[in-house]
């Protein structure tokens, strides 16, 4: 047993070197077999051409072509079987010129051992014709018409002969027979390249016997490989001597024995027909389509002859045609058209190939022949073919294939044949296997064969098992690629063969099962159970427990019922795993398992417990109501309903507690300004039975956030500070003081000037909010100054709070309802406008240097024409005439009621007097109109009807003292200023009415620039100083 174990391994090893030597594209046996053979004639050696040693376990199986062929199983000798091979009736070889191109397709499979691989292997067995045909002539007695007189040498084209064999055993020759018993023929080379041969073949006469020499045969090899028999005239023809003459028309072939046929040539001698009919082709060429209509138009032979009357009447006939060619095409005889006679079939003929005659109706009568080629088109008329047959040593019978269940993954079981009769795209075929089945298609051979014709081996795709399917029907679709497409579908339903291959199986493969802690030993726990698909000896099942149980568990092998040995005490240990082994009894001995989870079950016996007995909470004040403030943590040791917690909270109104997540939430928002501490308790109670509880404490801290803008408390938006110009640099003119709500950092305030400060005189103390001179006071700067000032806080984000400071700058307060009104004007003018001082100083001063200007230019023209006056009468001038230049000493700039020159005296006195540092400082607080103070900016100016912005009221910097030149009351109309007066320049486009009680003291229209006017505190009128952008008004 040992040694042919040895000898067979060592024939499989030979077996797997021999197709790894082989090529990777499978090869094609081609195989020549002569016609008509007789039964078991040797074909081939399959085994020997594949270079496969036969015997070796090796198996060989004529997949197809066992209609003429079959095979030995062992040697691989392919022969022929009962059936006769005729080639002239093989489909396949119908209007096939090559005798090469004729063959029979055959399969081969090569299958070895057990069926562990098939292989497919193509032949052809390629049909040699024998000589078993005669050509014969399309009738027996053919017709000639000649004319009298045609000169020596001419031709005519006899008919010609049909022989359904090729090659050498087709025609070879034609011969003619006199009617005085000679036969001769000429055989000469077309277009020149052959040489003429004349052969005379003779008949044995009697000394001194004559011959005829009238005519003689010629054959012509004609371009299309045929013979073409034609009659030569070699003597004179004479009608009136002799009208017929009758001769023989032999055709013999080149078969070995050589067949042959004849015919009777009569040759009528007629009168003179001089021209032959030309077509206009020598060779029409038409494509058809199959399943063509009867009637249907191919095309138009046409043929011109250059005689008249009768003799240039031509009729069409079929000439060399074969008898299907007469069958399917019609023939026009009159007009040469050709038509479908009856629906032709490309699967059947694929090309008709023959000649038409065209003849005139003279006496005699003359022909000329063309060739037609006819090509049959393809139409998608076919539906795909789906061959299903056996392959190796798998059953196939009926449709039906037996699988054994442990074939392995790719094994072939069938062998999948798909054809199309049409050609082309029509004929191609895309073939797969439809369902969801395991199985797949894929190519029988690696060599490309016919686009036509695919095989496929049906391969398992996927393991197959008994117990799941029992049966597939698997089914092919094969469709083309014609337009529309055609399909076809077959189906091969395979059977299953049972196998052992089942371990048993549980229905879980995890068991969790909830059994109580303090049990009584050999309580039963859980009953398991597990099935095997197989039968018989093979399902029955033992069963088993692992050696992780130690002991605690058993379980009973018929039953399957699990059982606990000892006491469960769920605080010690909780869960138990361990795996249960069920066994067949088959052989071999198939097991499968499964994991059984015991979950011990708790009792009520511990409380909740906070993780903390003080939980300790910061929180910011200002959160919205019903935000998060904290999360306690609490836990009990026990498990399921024994271990639901229920949350409660002491502080209900202010507090409330999620009872899932243990988050307190505030049912209002803090004010750390009001309370800025909480503390309150949580009980926890579980929902065992009795319940147990637990508390706990919460502290909880609110944070200080920037929730409150700095407030000012002094100075007032409507109150101003006298500010004399004599004040020395670093004097205090005001301390702004604001307060805040906030602590900490958000509680520590910075103080900065933000406009109303373009000449820089002032600066404050970004602490202490101080204010100090830092620049020294000008004639410019007289008048109402107003700083804007911004109060931050530290906090993040920082707050600000804005407010006013009002400077007015003068020596003395006269008359303070001018200054209240130009404070209650700058409550509305925009921030951004800067207010300080005279606005109108630059401007006057330009004005006058302008009129001094004038003035001078006068004075000098009227000097030079004094000039020229005298030196043109050089005589002195009468003393009581006309002075000219005499100097006007009104001052049209100066008001007639104010004596300017006093003032500057008065305030340089006041200048060198020493004074303390706030002595000069005179503050004024404004009162609202009910009586009450304004409370810093933050109170809104413009609330009231009627406040906005507003124009103020300036004296001219000839005017320091403005408050001197203002009366409360004023019998005098109102001074309006328009575009054309001297004081309305170009910054001045706005008029205003002053009230009564508002006016200047002057004289009607003649105001000087120096004098007291009303000026418009607003970004157009003082450009020169807006130099930072503020809010538009403040308010």
């Amino acid at each position: 047993m040992r040694t042919t174990g040895s000898v067979d391994y060592l024939r499989y090893c030979f077996l797997i070197l021999q197709l790894l030597s082989q090529p990777a594209a499978k090869q094609v046996l081609r195989y020549r077999l002569a016609e008509e053979g007789p039964v078991d004639v040797r074909v081939g050696n399959a085994a020997a051409d594949l270079g496969i040693t036969a015997g070796m376990d090796v198996t060989f199986t004529l997949e197809s072509g066992s209609e003429y062929f079959k095979i030995d199983n062992m040697t691989g000798d392919l022969s022929t079987n009962e059936r006769r091979i005729d080639r002239e009736k093989l489909p396949q070889c119908q209007m096939i010129f090559d005798e090469n191109e004729c063959f029979i397709d055959f399969e081969v499979s090569v299958i070895g051992p057990a069926q562990s691989w098939v292989d497919l292997f193509e032949g052809k067995v390629i049909i040699l014709d024998i000589n078993d045909n005669t050509p014969s002539f399309p009738s027996p007695v053919l017709t000639l018409s000649v004319e009298e007189n045609r000169p020596i040498g001419t031709l005519y084209l006899l008919p010609t002969a049909t022989d359904r064999d090729f090659g050498r055993n087709g025609i070879e020759r034609y011969e003619l027979i006199q009617d005085n018993g000679e036969s001769s023929v000429r055989r000469i080379g077309t277009s020149g390249s052959g040489s003429v041969d004349t052969h005379m073949g003779k008949r044995r006469f009697d000394e001194g016997a004559s011959r005829s020499s009238v005519f003689e045969l010629q054959v012509a090899d004609t371009t299309d490989g045929e013979k073409q028999p034609q009659l030569l005239i070699k003597g004179a023809l004479d009608r009136e001597q002799r009208d017929s003459y009758e001769l023989t028309l032999r055709v013999r072939d080149g078969g070995d024995p050589p067949r042959s046929s004849q015919a009777i040539l009569r040759v009528m001698i007629t009168d003179v027909n001089d021209n032959t009919p030309r077509f206009e082709k020598s060779v029409y060429e038409a494509d058809l389509p199959e399943n063509s209509s009867p009637g249907a138009p191919i095309l138009q032979l046409k043929a011109g002859d250059t005689d008249v009357g009768v003799n240039g009447q031509i009729e069409y006939v079929f000439g060399a045609a074969t008898e299907s060619v007469r069958r399917l095409l019609r023939l026009d005889e009159s007009n040469g058209w050709l038509s479908v006679l009856h629906r032709i079939d490309r699967e059947d003929v694929s090309q008709l190939r023959f000649t038409v005659m065209a003849r005139d109706r003279g006496q005699p009568p003359k022909t000329e022949k063309a060739t037609v080629i006819i090509n049959i088109k393809d139409e998608n008329d076919n539906v795909p073919n789906i061959d299903i047959r056996k392959i190796g040593r798998i059953f196939l019978k009926d449709g039906v294939a037996n699988v054994a269940e442990d074939v392995i993954v790719d094994t072939p079981v069938a062998l999948v044949q798909v054809s199309d009769r049409d050609k082309g795209p029509n004929g191609i075929v895309t073939c797969t296997v439809v369902g969801d089945v395991p199985f797949q298609l894929k190519p029988a051979s690696e060599v490309e064969g016919e686009m036509n014709k695919k095989k496929y081996f049906l391969h398992t795709s996927a393991p197959l098992d008994y117990e799941a399917v029992q049966e597939y029907n698997v089914v092919i679709v094969a469709v083309d690629s014609g337009s529309p497409s055609l399909s076809s579908n077959n189906s091969l339903i395979v059977k299953v063969g049972d196998m052992n291959d089942n371990p048993p199986v549980f229905s879980k493969s995890t068991l969790e099962v909830s059994f109580p802690e303090n049990n009584a030993p050999g309580e039963r726990v859980v009953t398991v159970v597990a099935l095997d698909a197989d039968s018989g000896k093979n399902e029955e099942i033992s069963y088993s427990l692992d050696s992780s149980v130690n002991g605690i568990f058993s379980i009973d092998a018929d039953t399957g019922d699990i059982r606990v040995n000892t006491i469960l005490d769920r605080e010690q240990m909780e869960r138990y795993e361990f795996k249960v082994i069920a066994k067949d009894k088959g052989m071999p001995v198939l097991q499968g398992s499964a994991t059984v989870v015991v979950l011990v079950a708790d009792k009520n016996d511990n409380e909740p417990k906070f993780m903390q007995d003080v939980f300790t909470f910061y929180i910011q004040e200002n959160l919205q109501p019903n935000s998060p403030v904290g999360m306690i943590t609490v836990m009990d040791a026990d498990k399921g309903q024994n271990a639901d917690m229920s949350l409660y909270i002491e502080e209900k109104d202010i507090f409330s507690i999620d009872n899932n997540t243990g988050t307190i939430f505030s049912n209002m928002a803090f004010d750390h300004e009001q309370k800025n501490t909480y503390s309150f308790r949580v009980k926890a109670v579980d929902g065992g039975d009795p319940p147990r509880s637990a508390t706990a404490t919460v502290s909880l801290s609110v944070m200080d956030v920037n929730d409150n803008p700095p407030t000012v408390v002094f100075p007032m938006n409507s109150s101003y500070t006298l500010l004399p110009p004599s004040s020395n640099i670093k004097t205090v003119v005001r301390t702004v003081s604001a307060t805040d709500k906030d602590t900490g950092v958000n509680a520590n305030l910075s103080y900065r000037i933000v406009g109303g400060n373009p000449f820089k005189l002032f600066e404050i103390d970004s602490w202490t909010g101080v204010i100090l001179l830092v620049g020294k006071l000008e004639q410019k700067h007289f008048g109402l100054h107003r700083l804007v000032v911004q109060v931050n806080d530290s906090g993040v984000p920082s707050q600000s709070t804005t407010t006013l400071v009002h400077i007015y700058v003068n020596e003395t307060l006269s008359n303070s309802t001018i200054v209240e009104a130009q404070v209650a004007k700058s409550l509305g003018t925009p921030l951004k406008a800067d207010i300080a001082g005279d606005p109108n100083y630059d401007l006057e001063k330009q004005r006058l240097s302008i009129a001094i200007g004038v003035v001078s230019g006068i004075m000098t023209v009227i000097l030079i024409i004094l000039v020229v006056v005298m030196a043109r009468y050089c005589r002195p001038k009468n003393k009581n005439g006309y002075e000219a230049g005499k100097k006007d000493h009104e001052d049209f700039f100066t008001p007639q009621q104010h004596d300017k020159g006093k003032k500057p005296k008065k305030d340089k006195n006041k200048k060198k007097s020493k004074q303390p540092l706030y002595s000069s400082i005179v503050t004024v607080e404004a009162s609202k109109p009910n009586g009450q103070r304004y409370d810093g900016i933050n109170e809104k100016l413009s609330d009231g009807p009627g406040m906005g912005c507003y124009r103020s009221v300036n004296g001219g910097p000839g005017s320091p003292d403005l408050a001197r030149h203002y009366k409360s009351s004023s019998p005098l109309p109102t001074v309006q200023l328009h575009p054309q007066s001297p004081t309305a320049g170009k910054k001045h486009q706005a008029v205003q009415d002053l009230p009564p009680a508002n006016t200047f003291v002057g004289t009607g229209d003649n105001i000087s620039i120096g004098s007291d006017h009303c000026s418009e505190y607003s970004s157009q009128t003082i450009n020169k100083y807006n130099k930072q952008t503020l809010s538009p008004c403040l308010t």
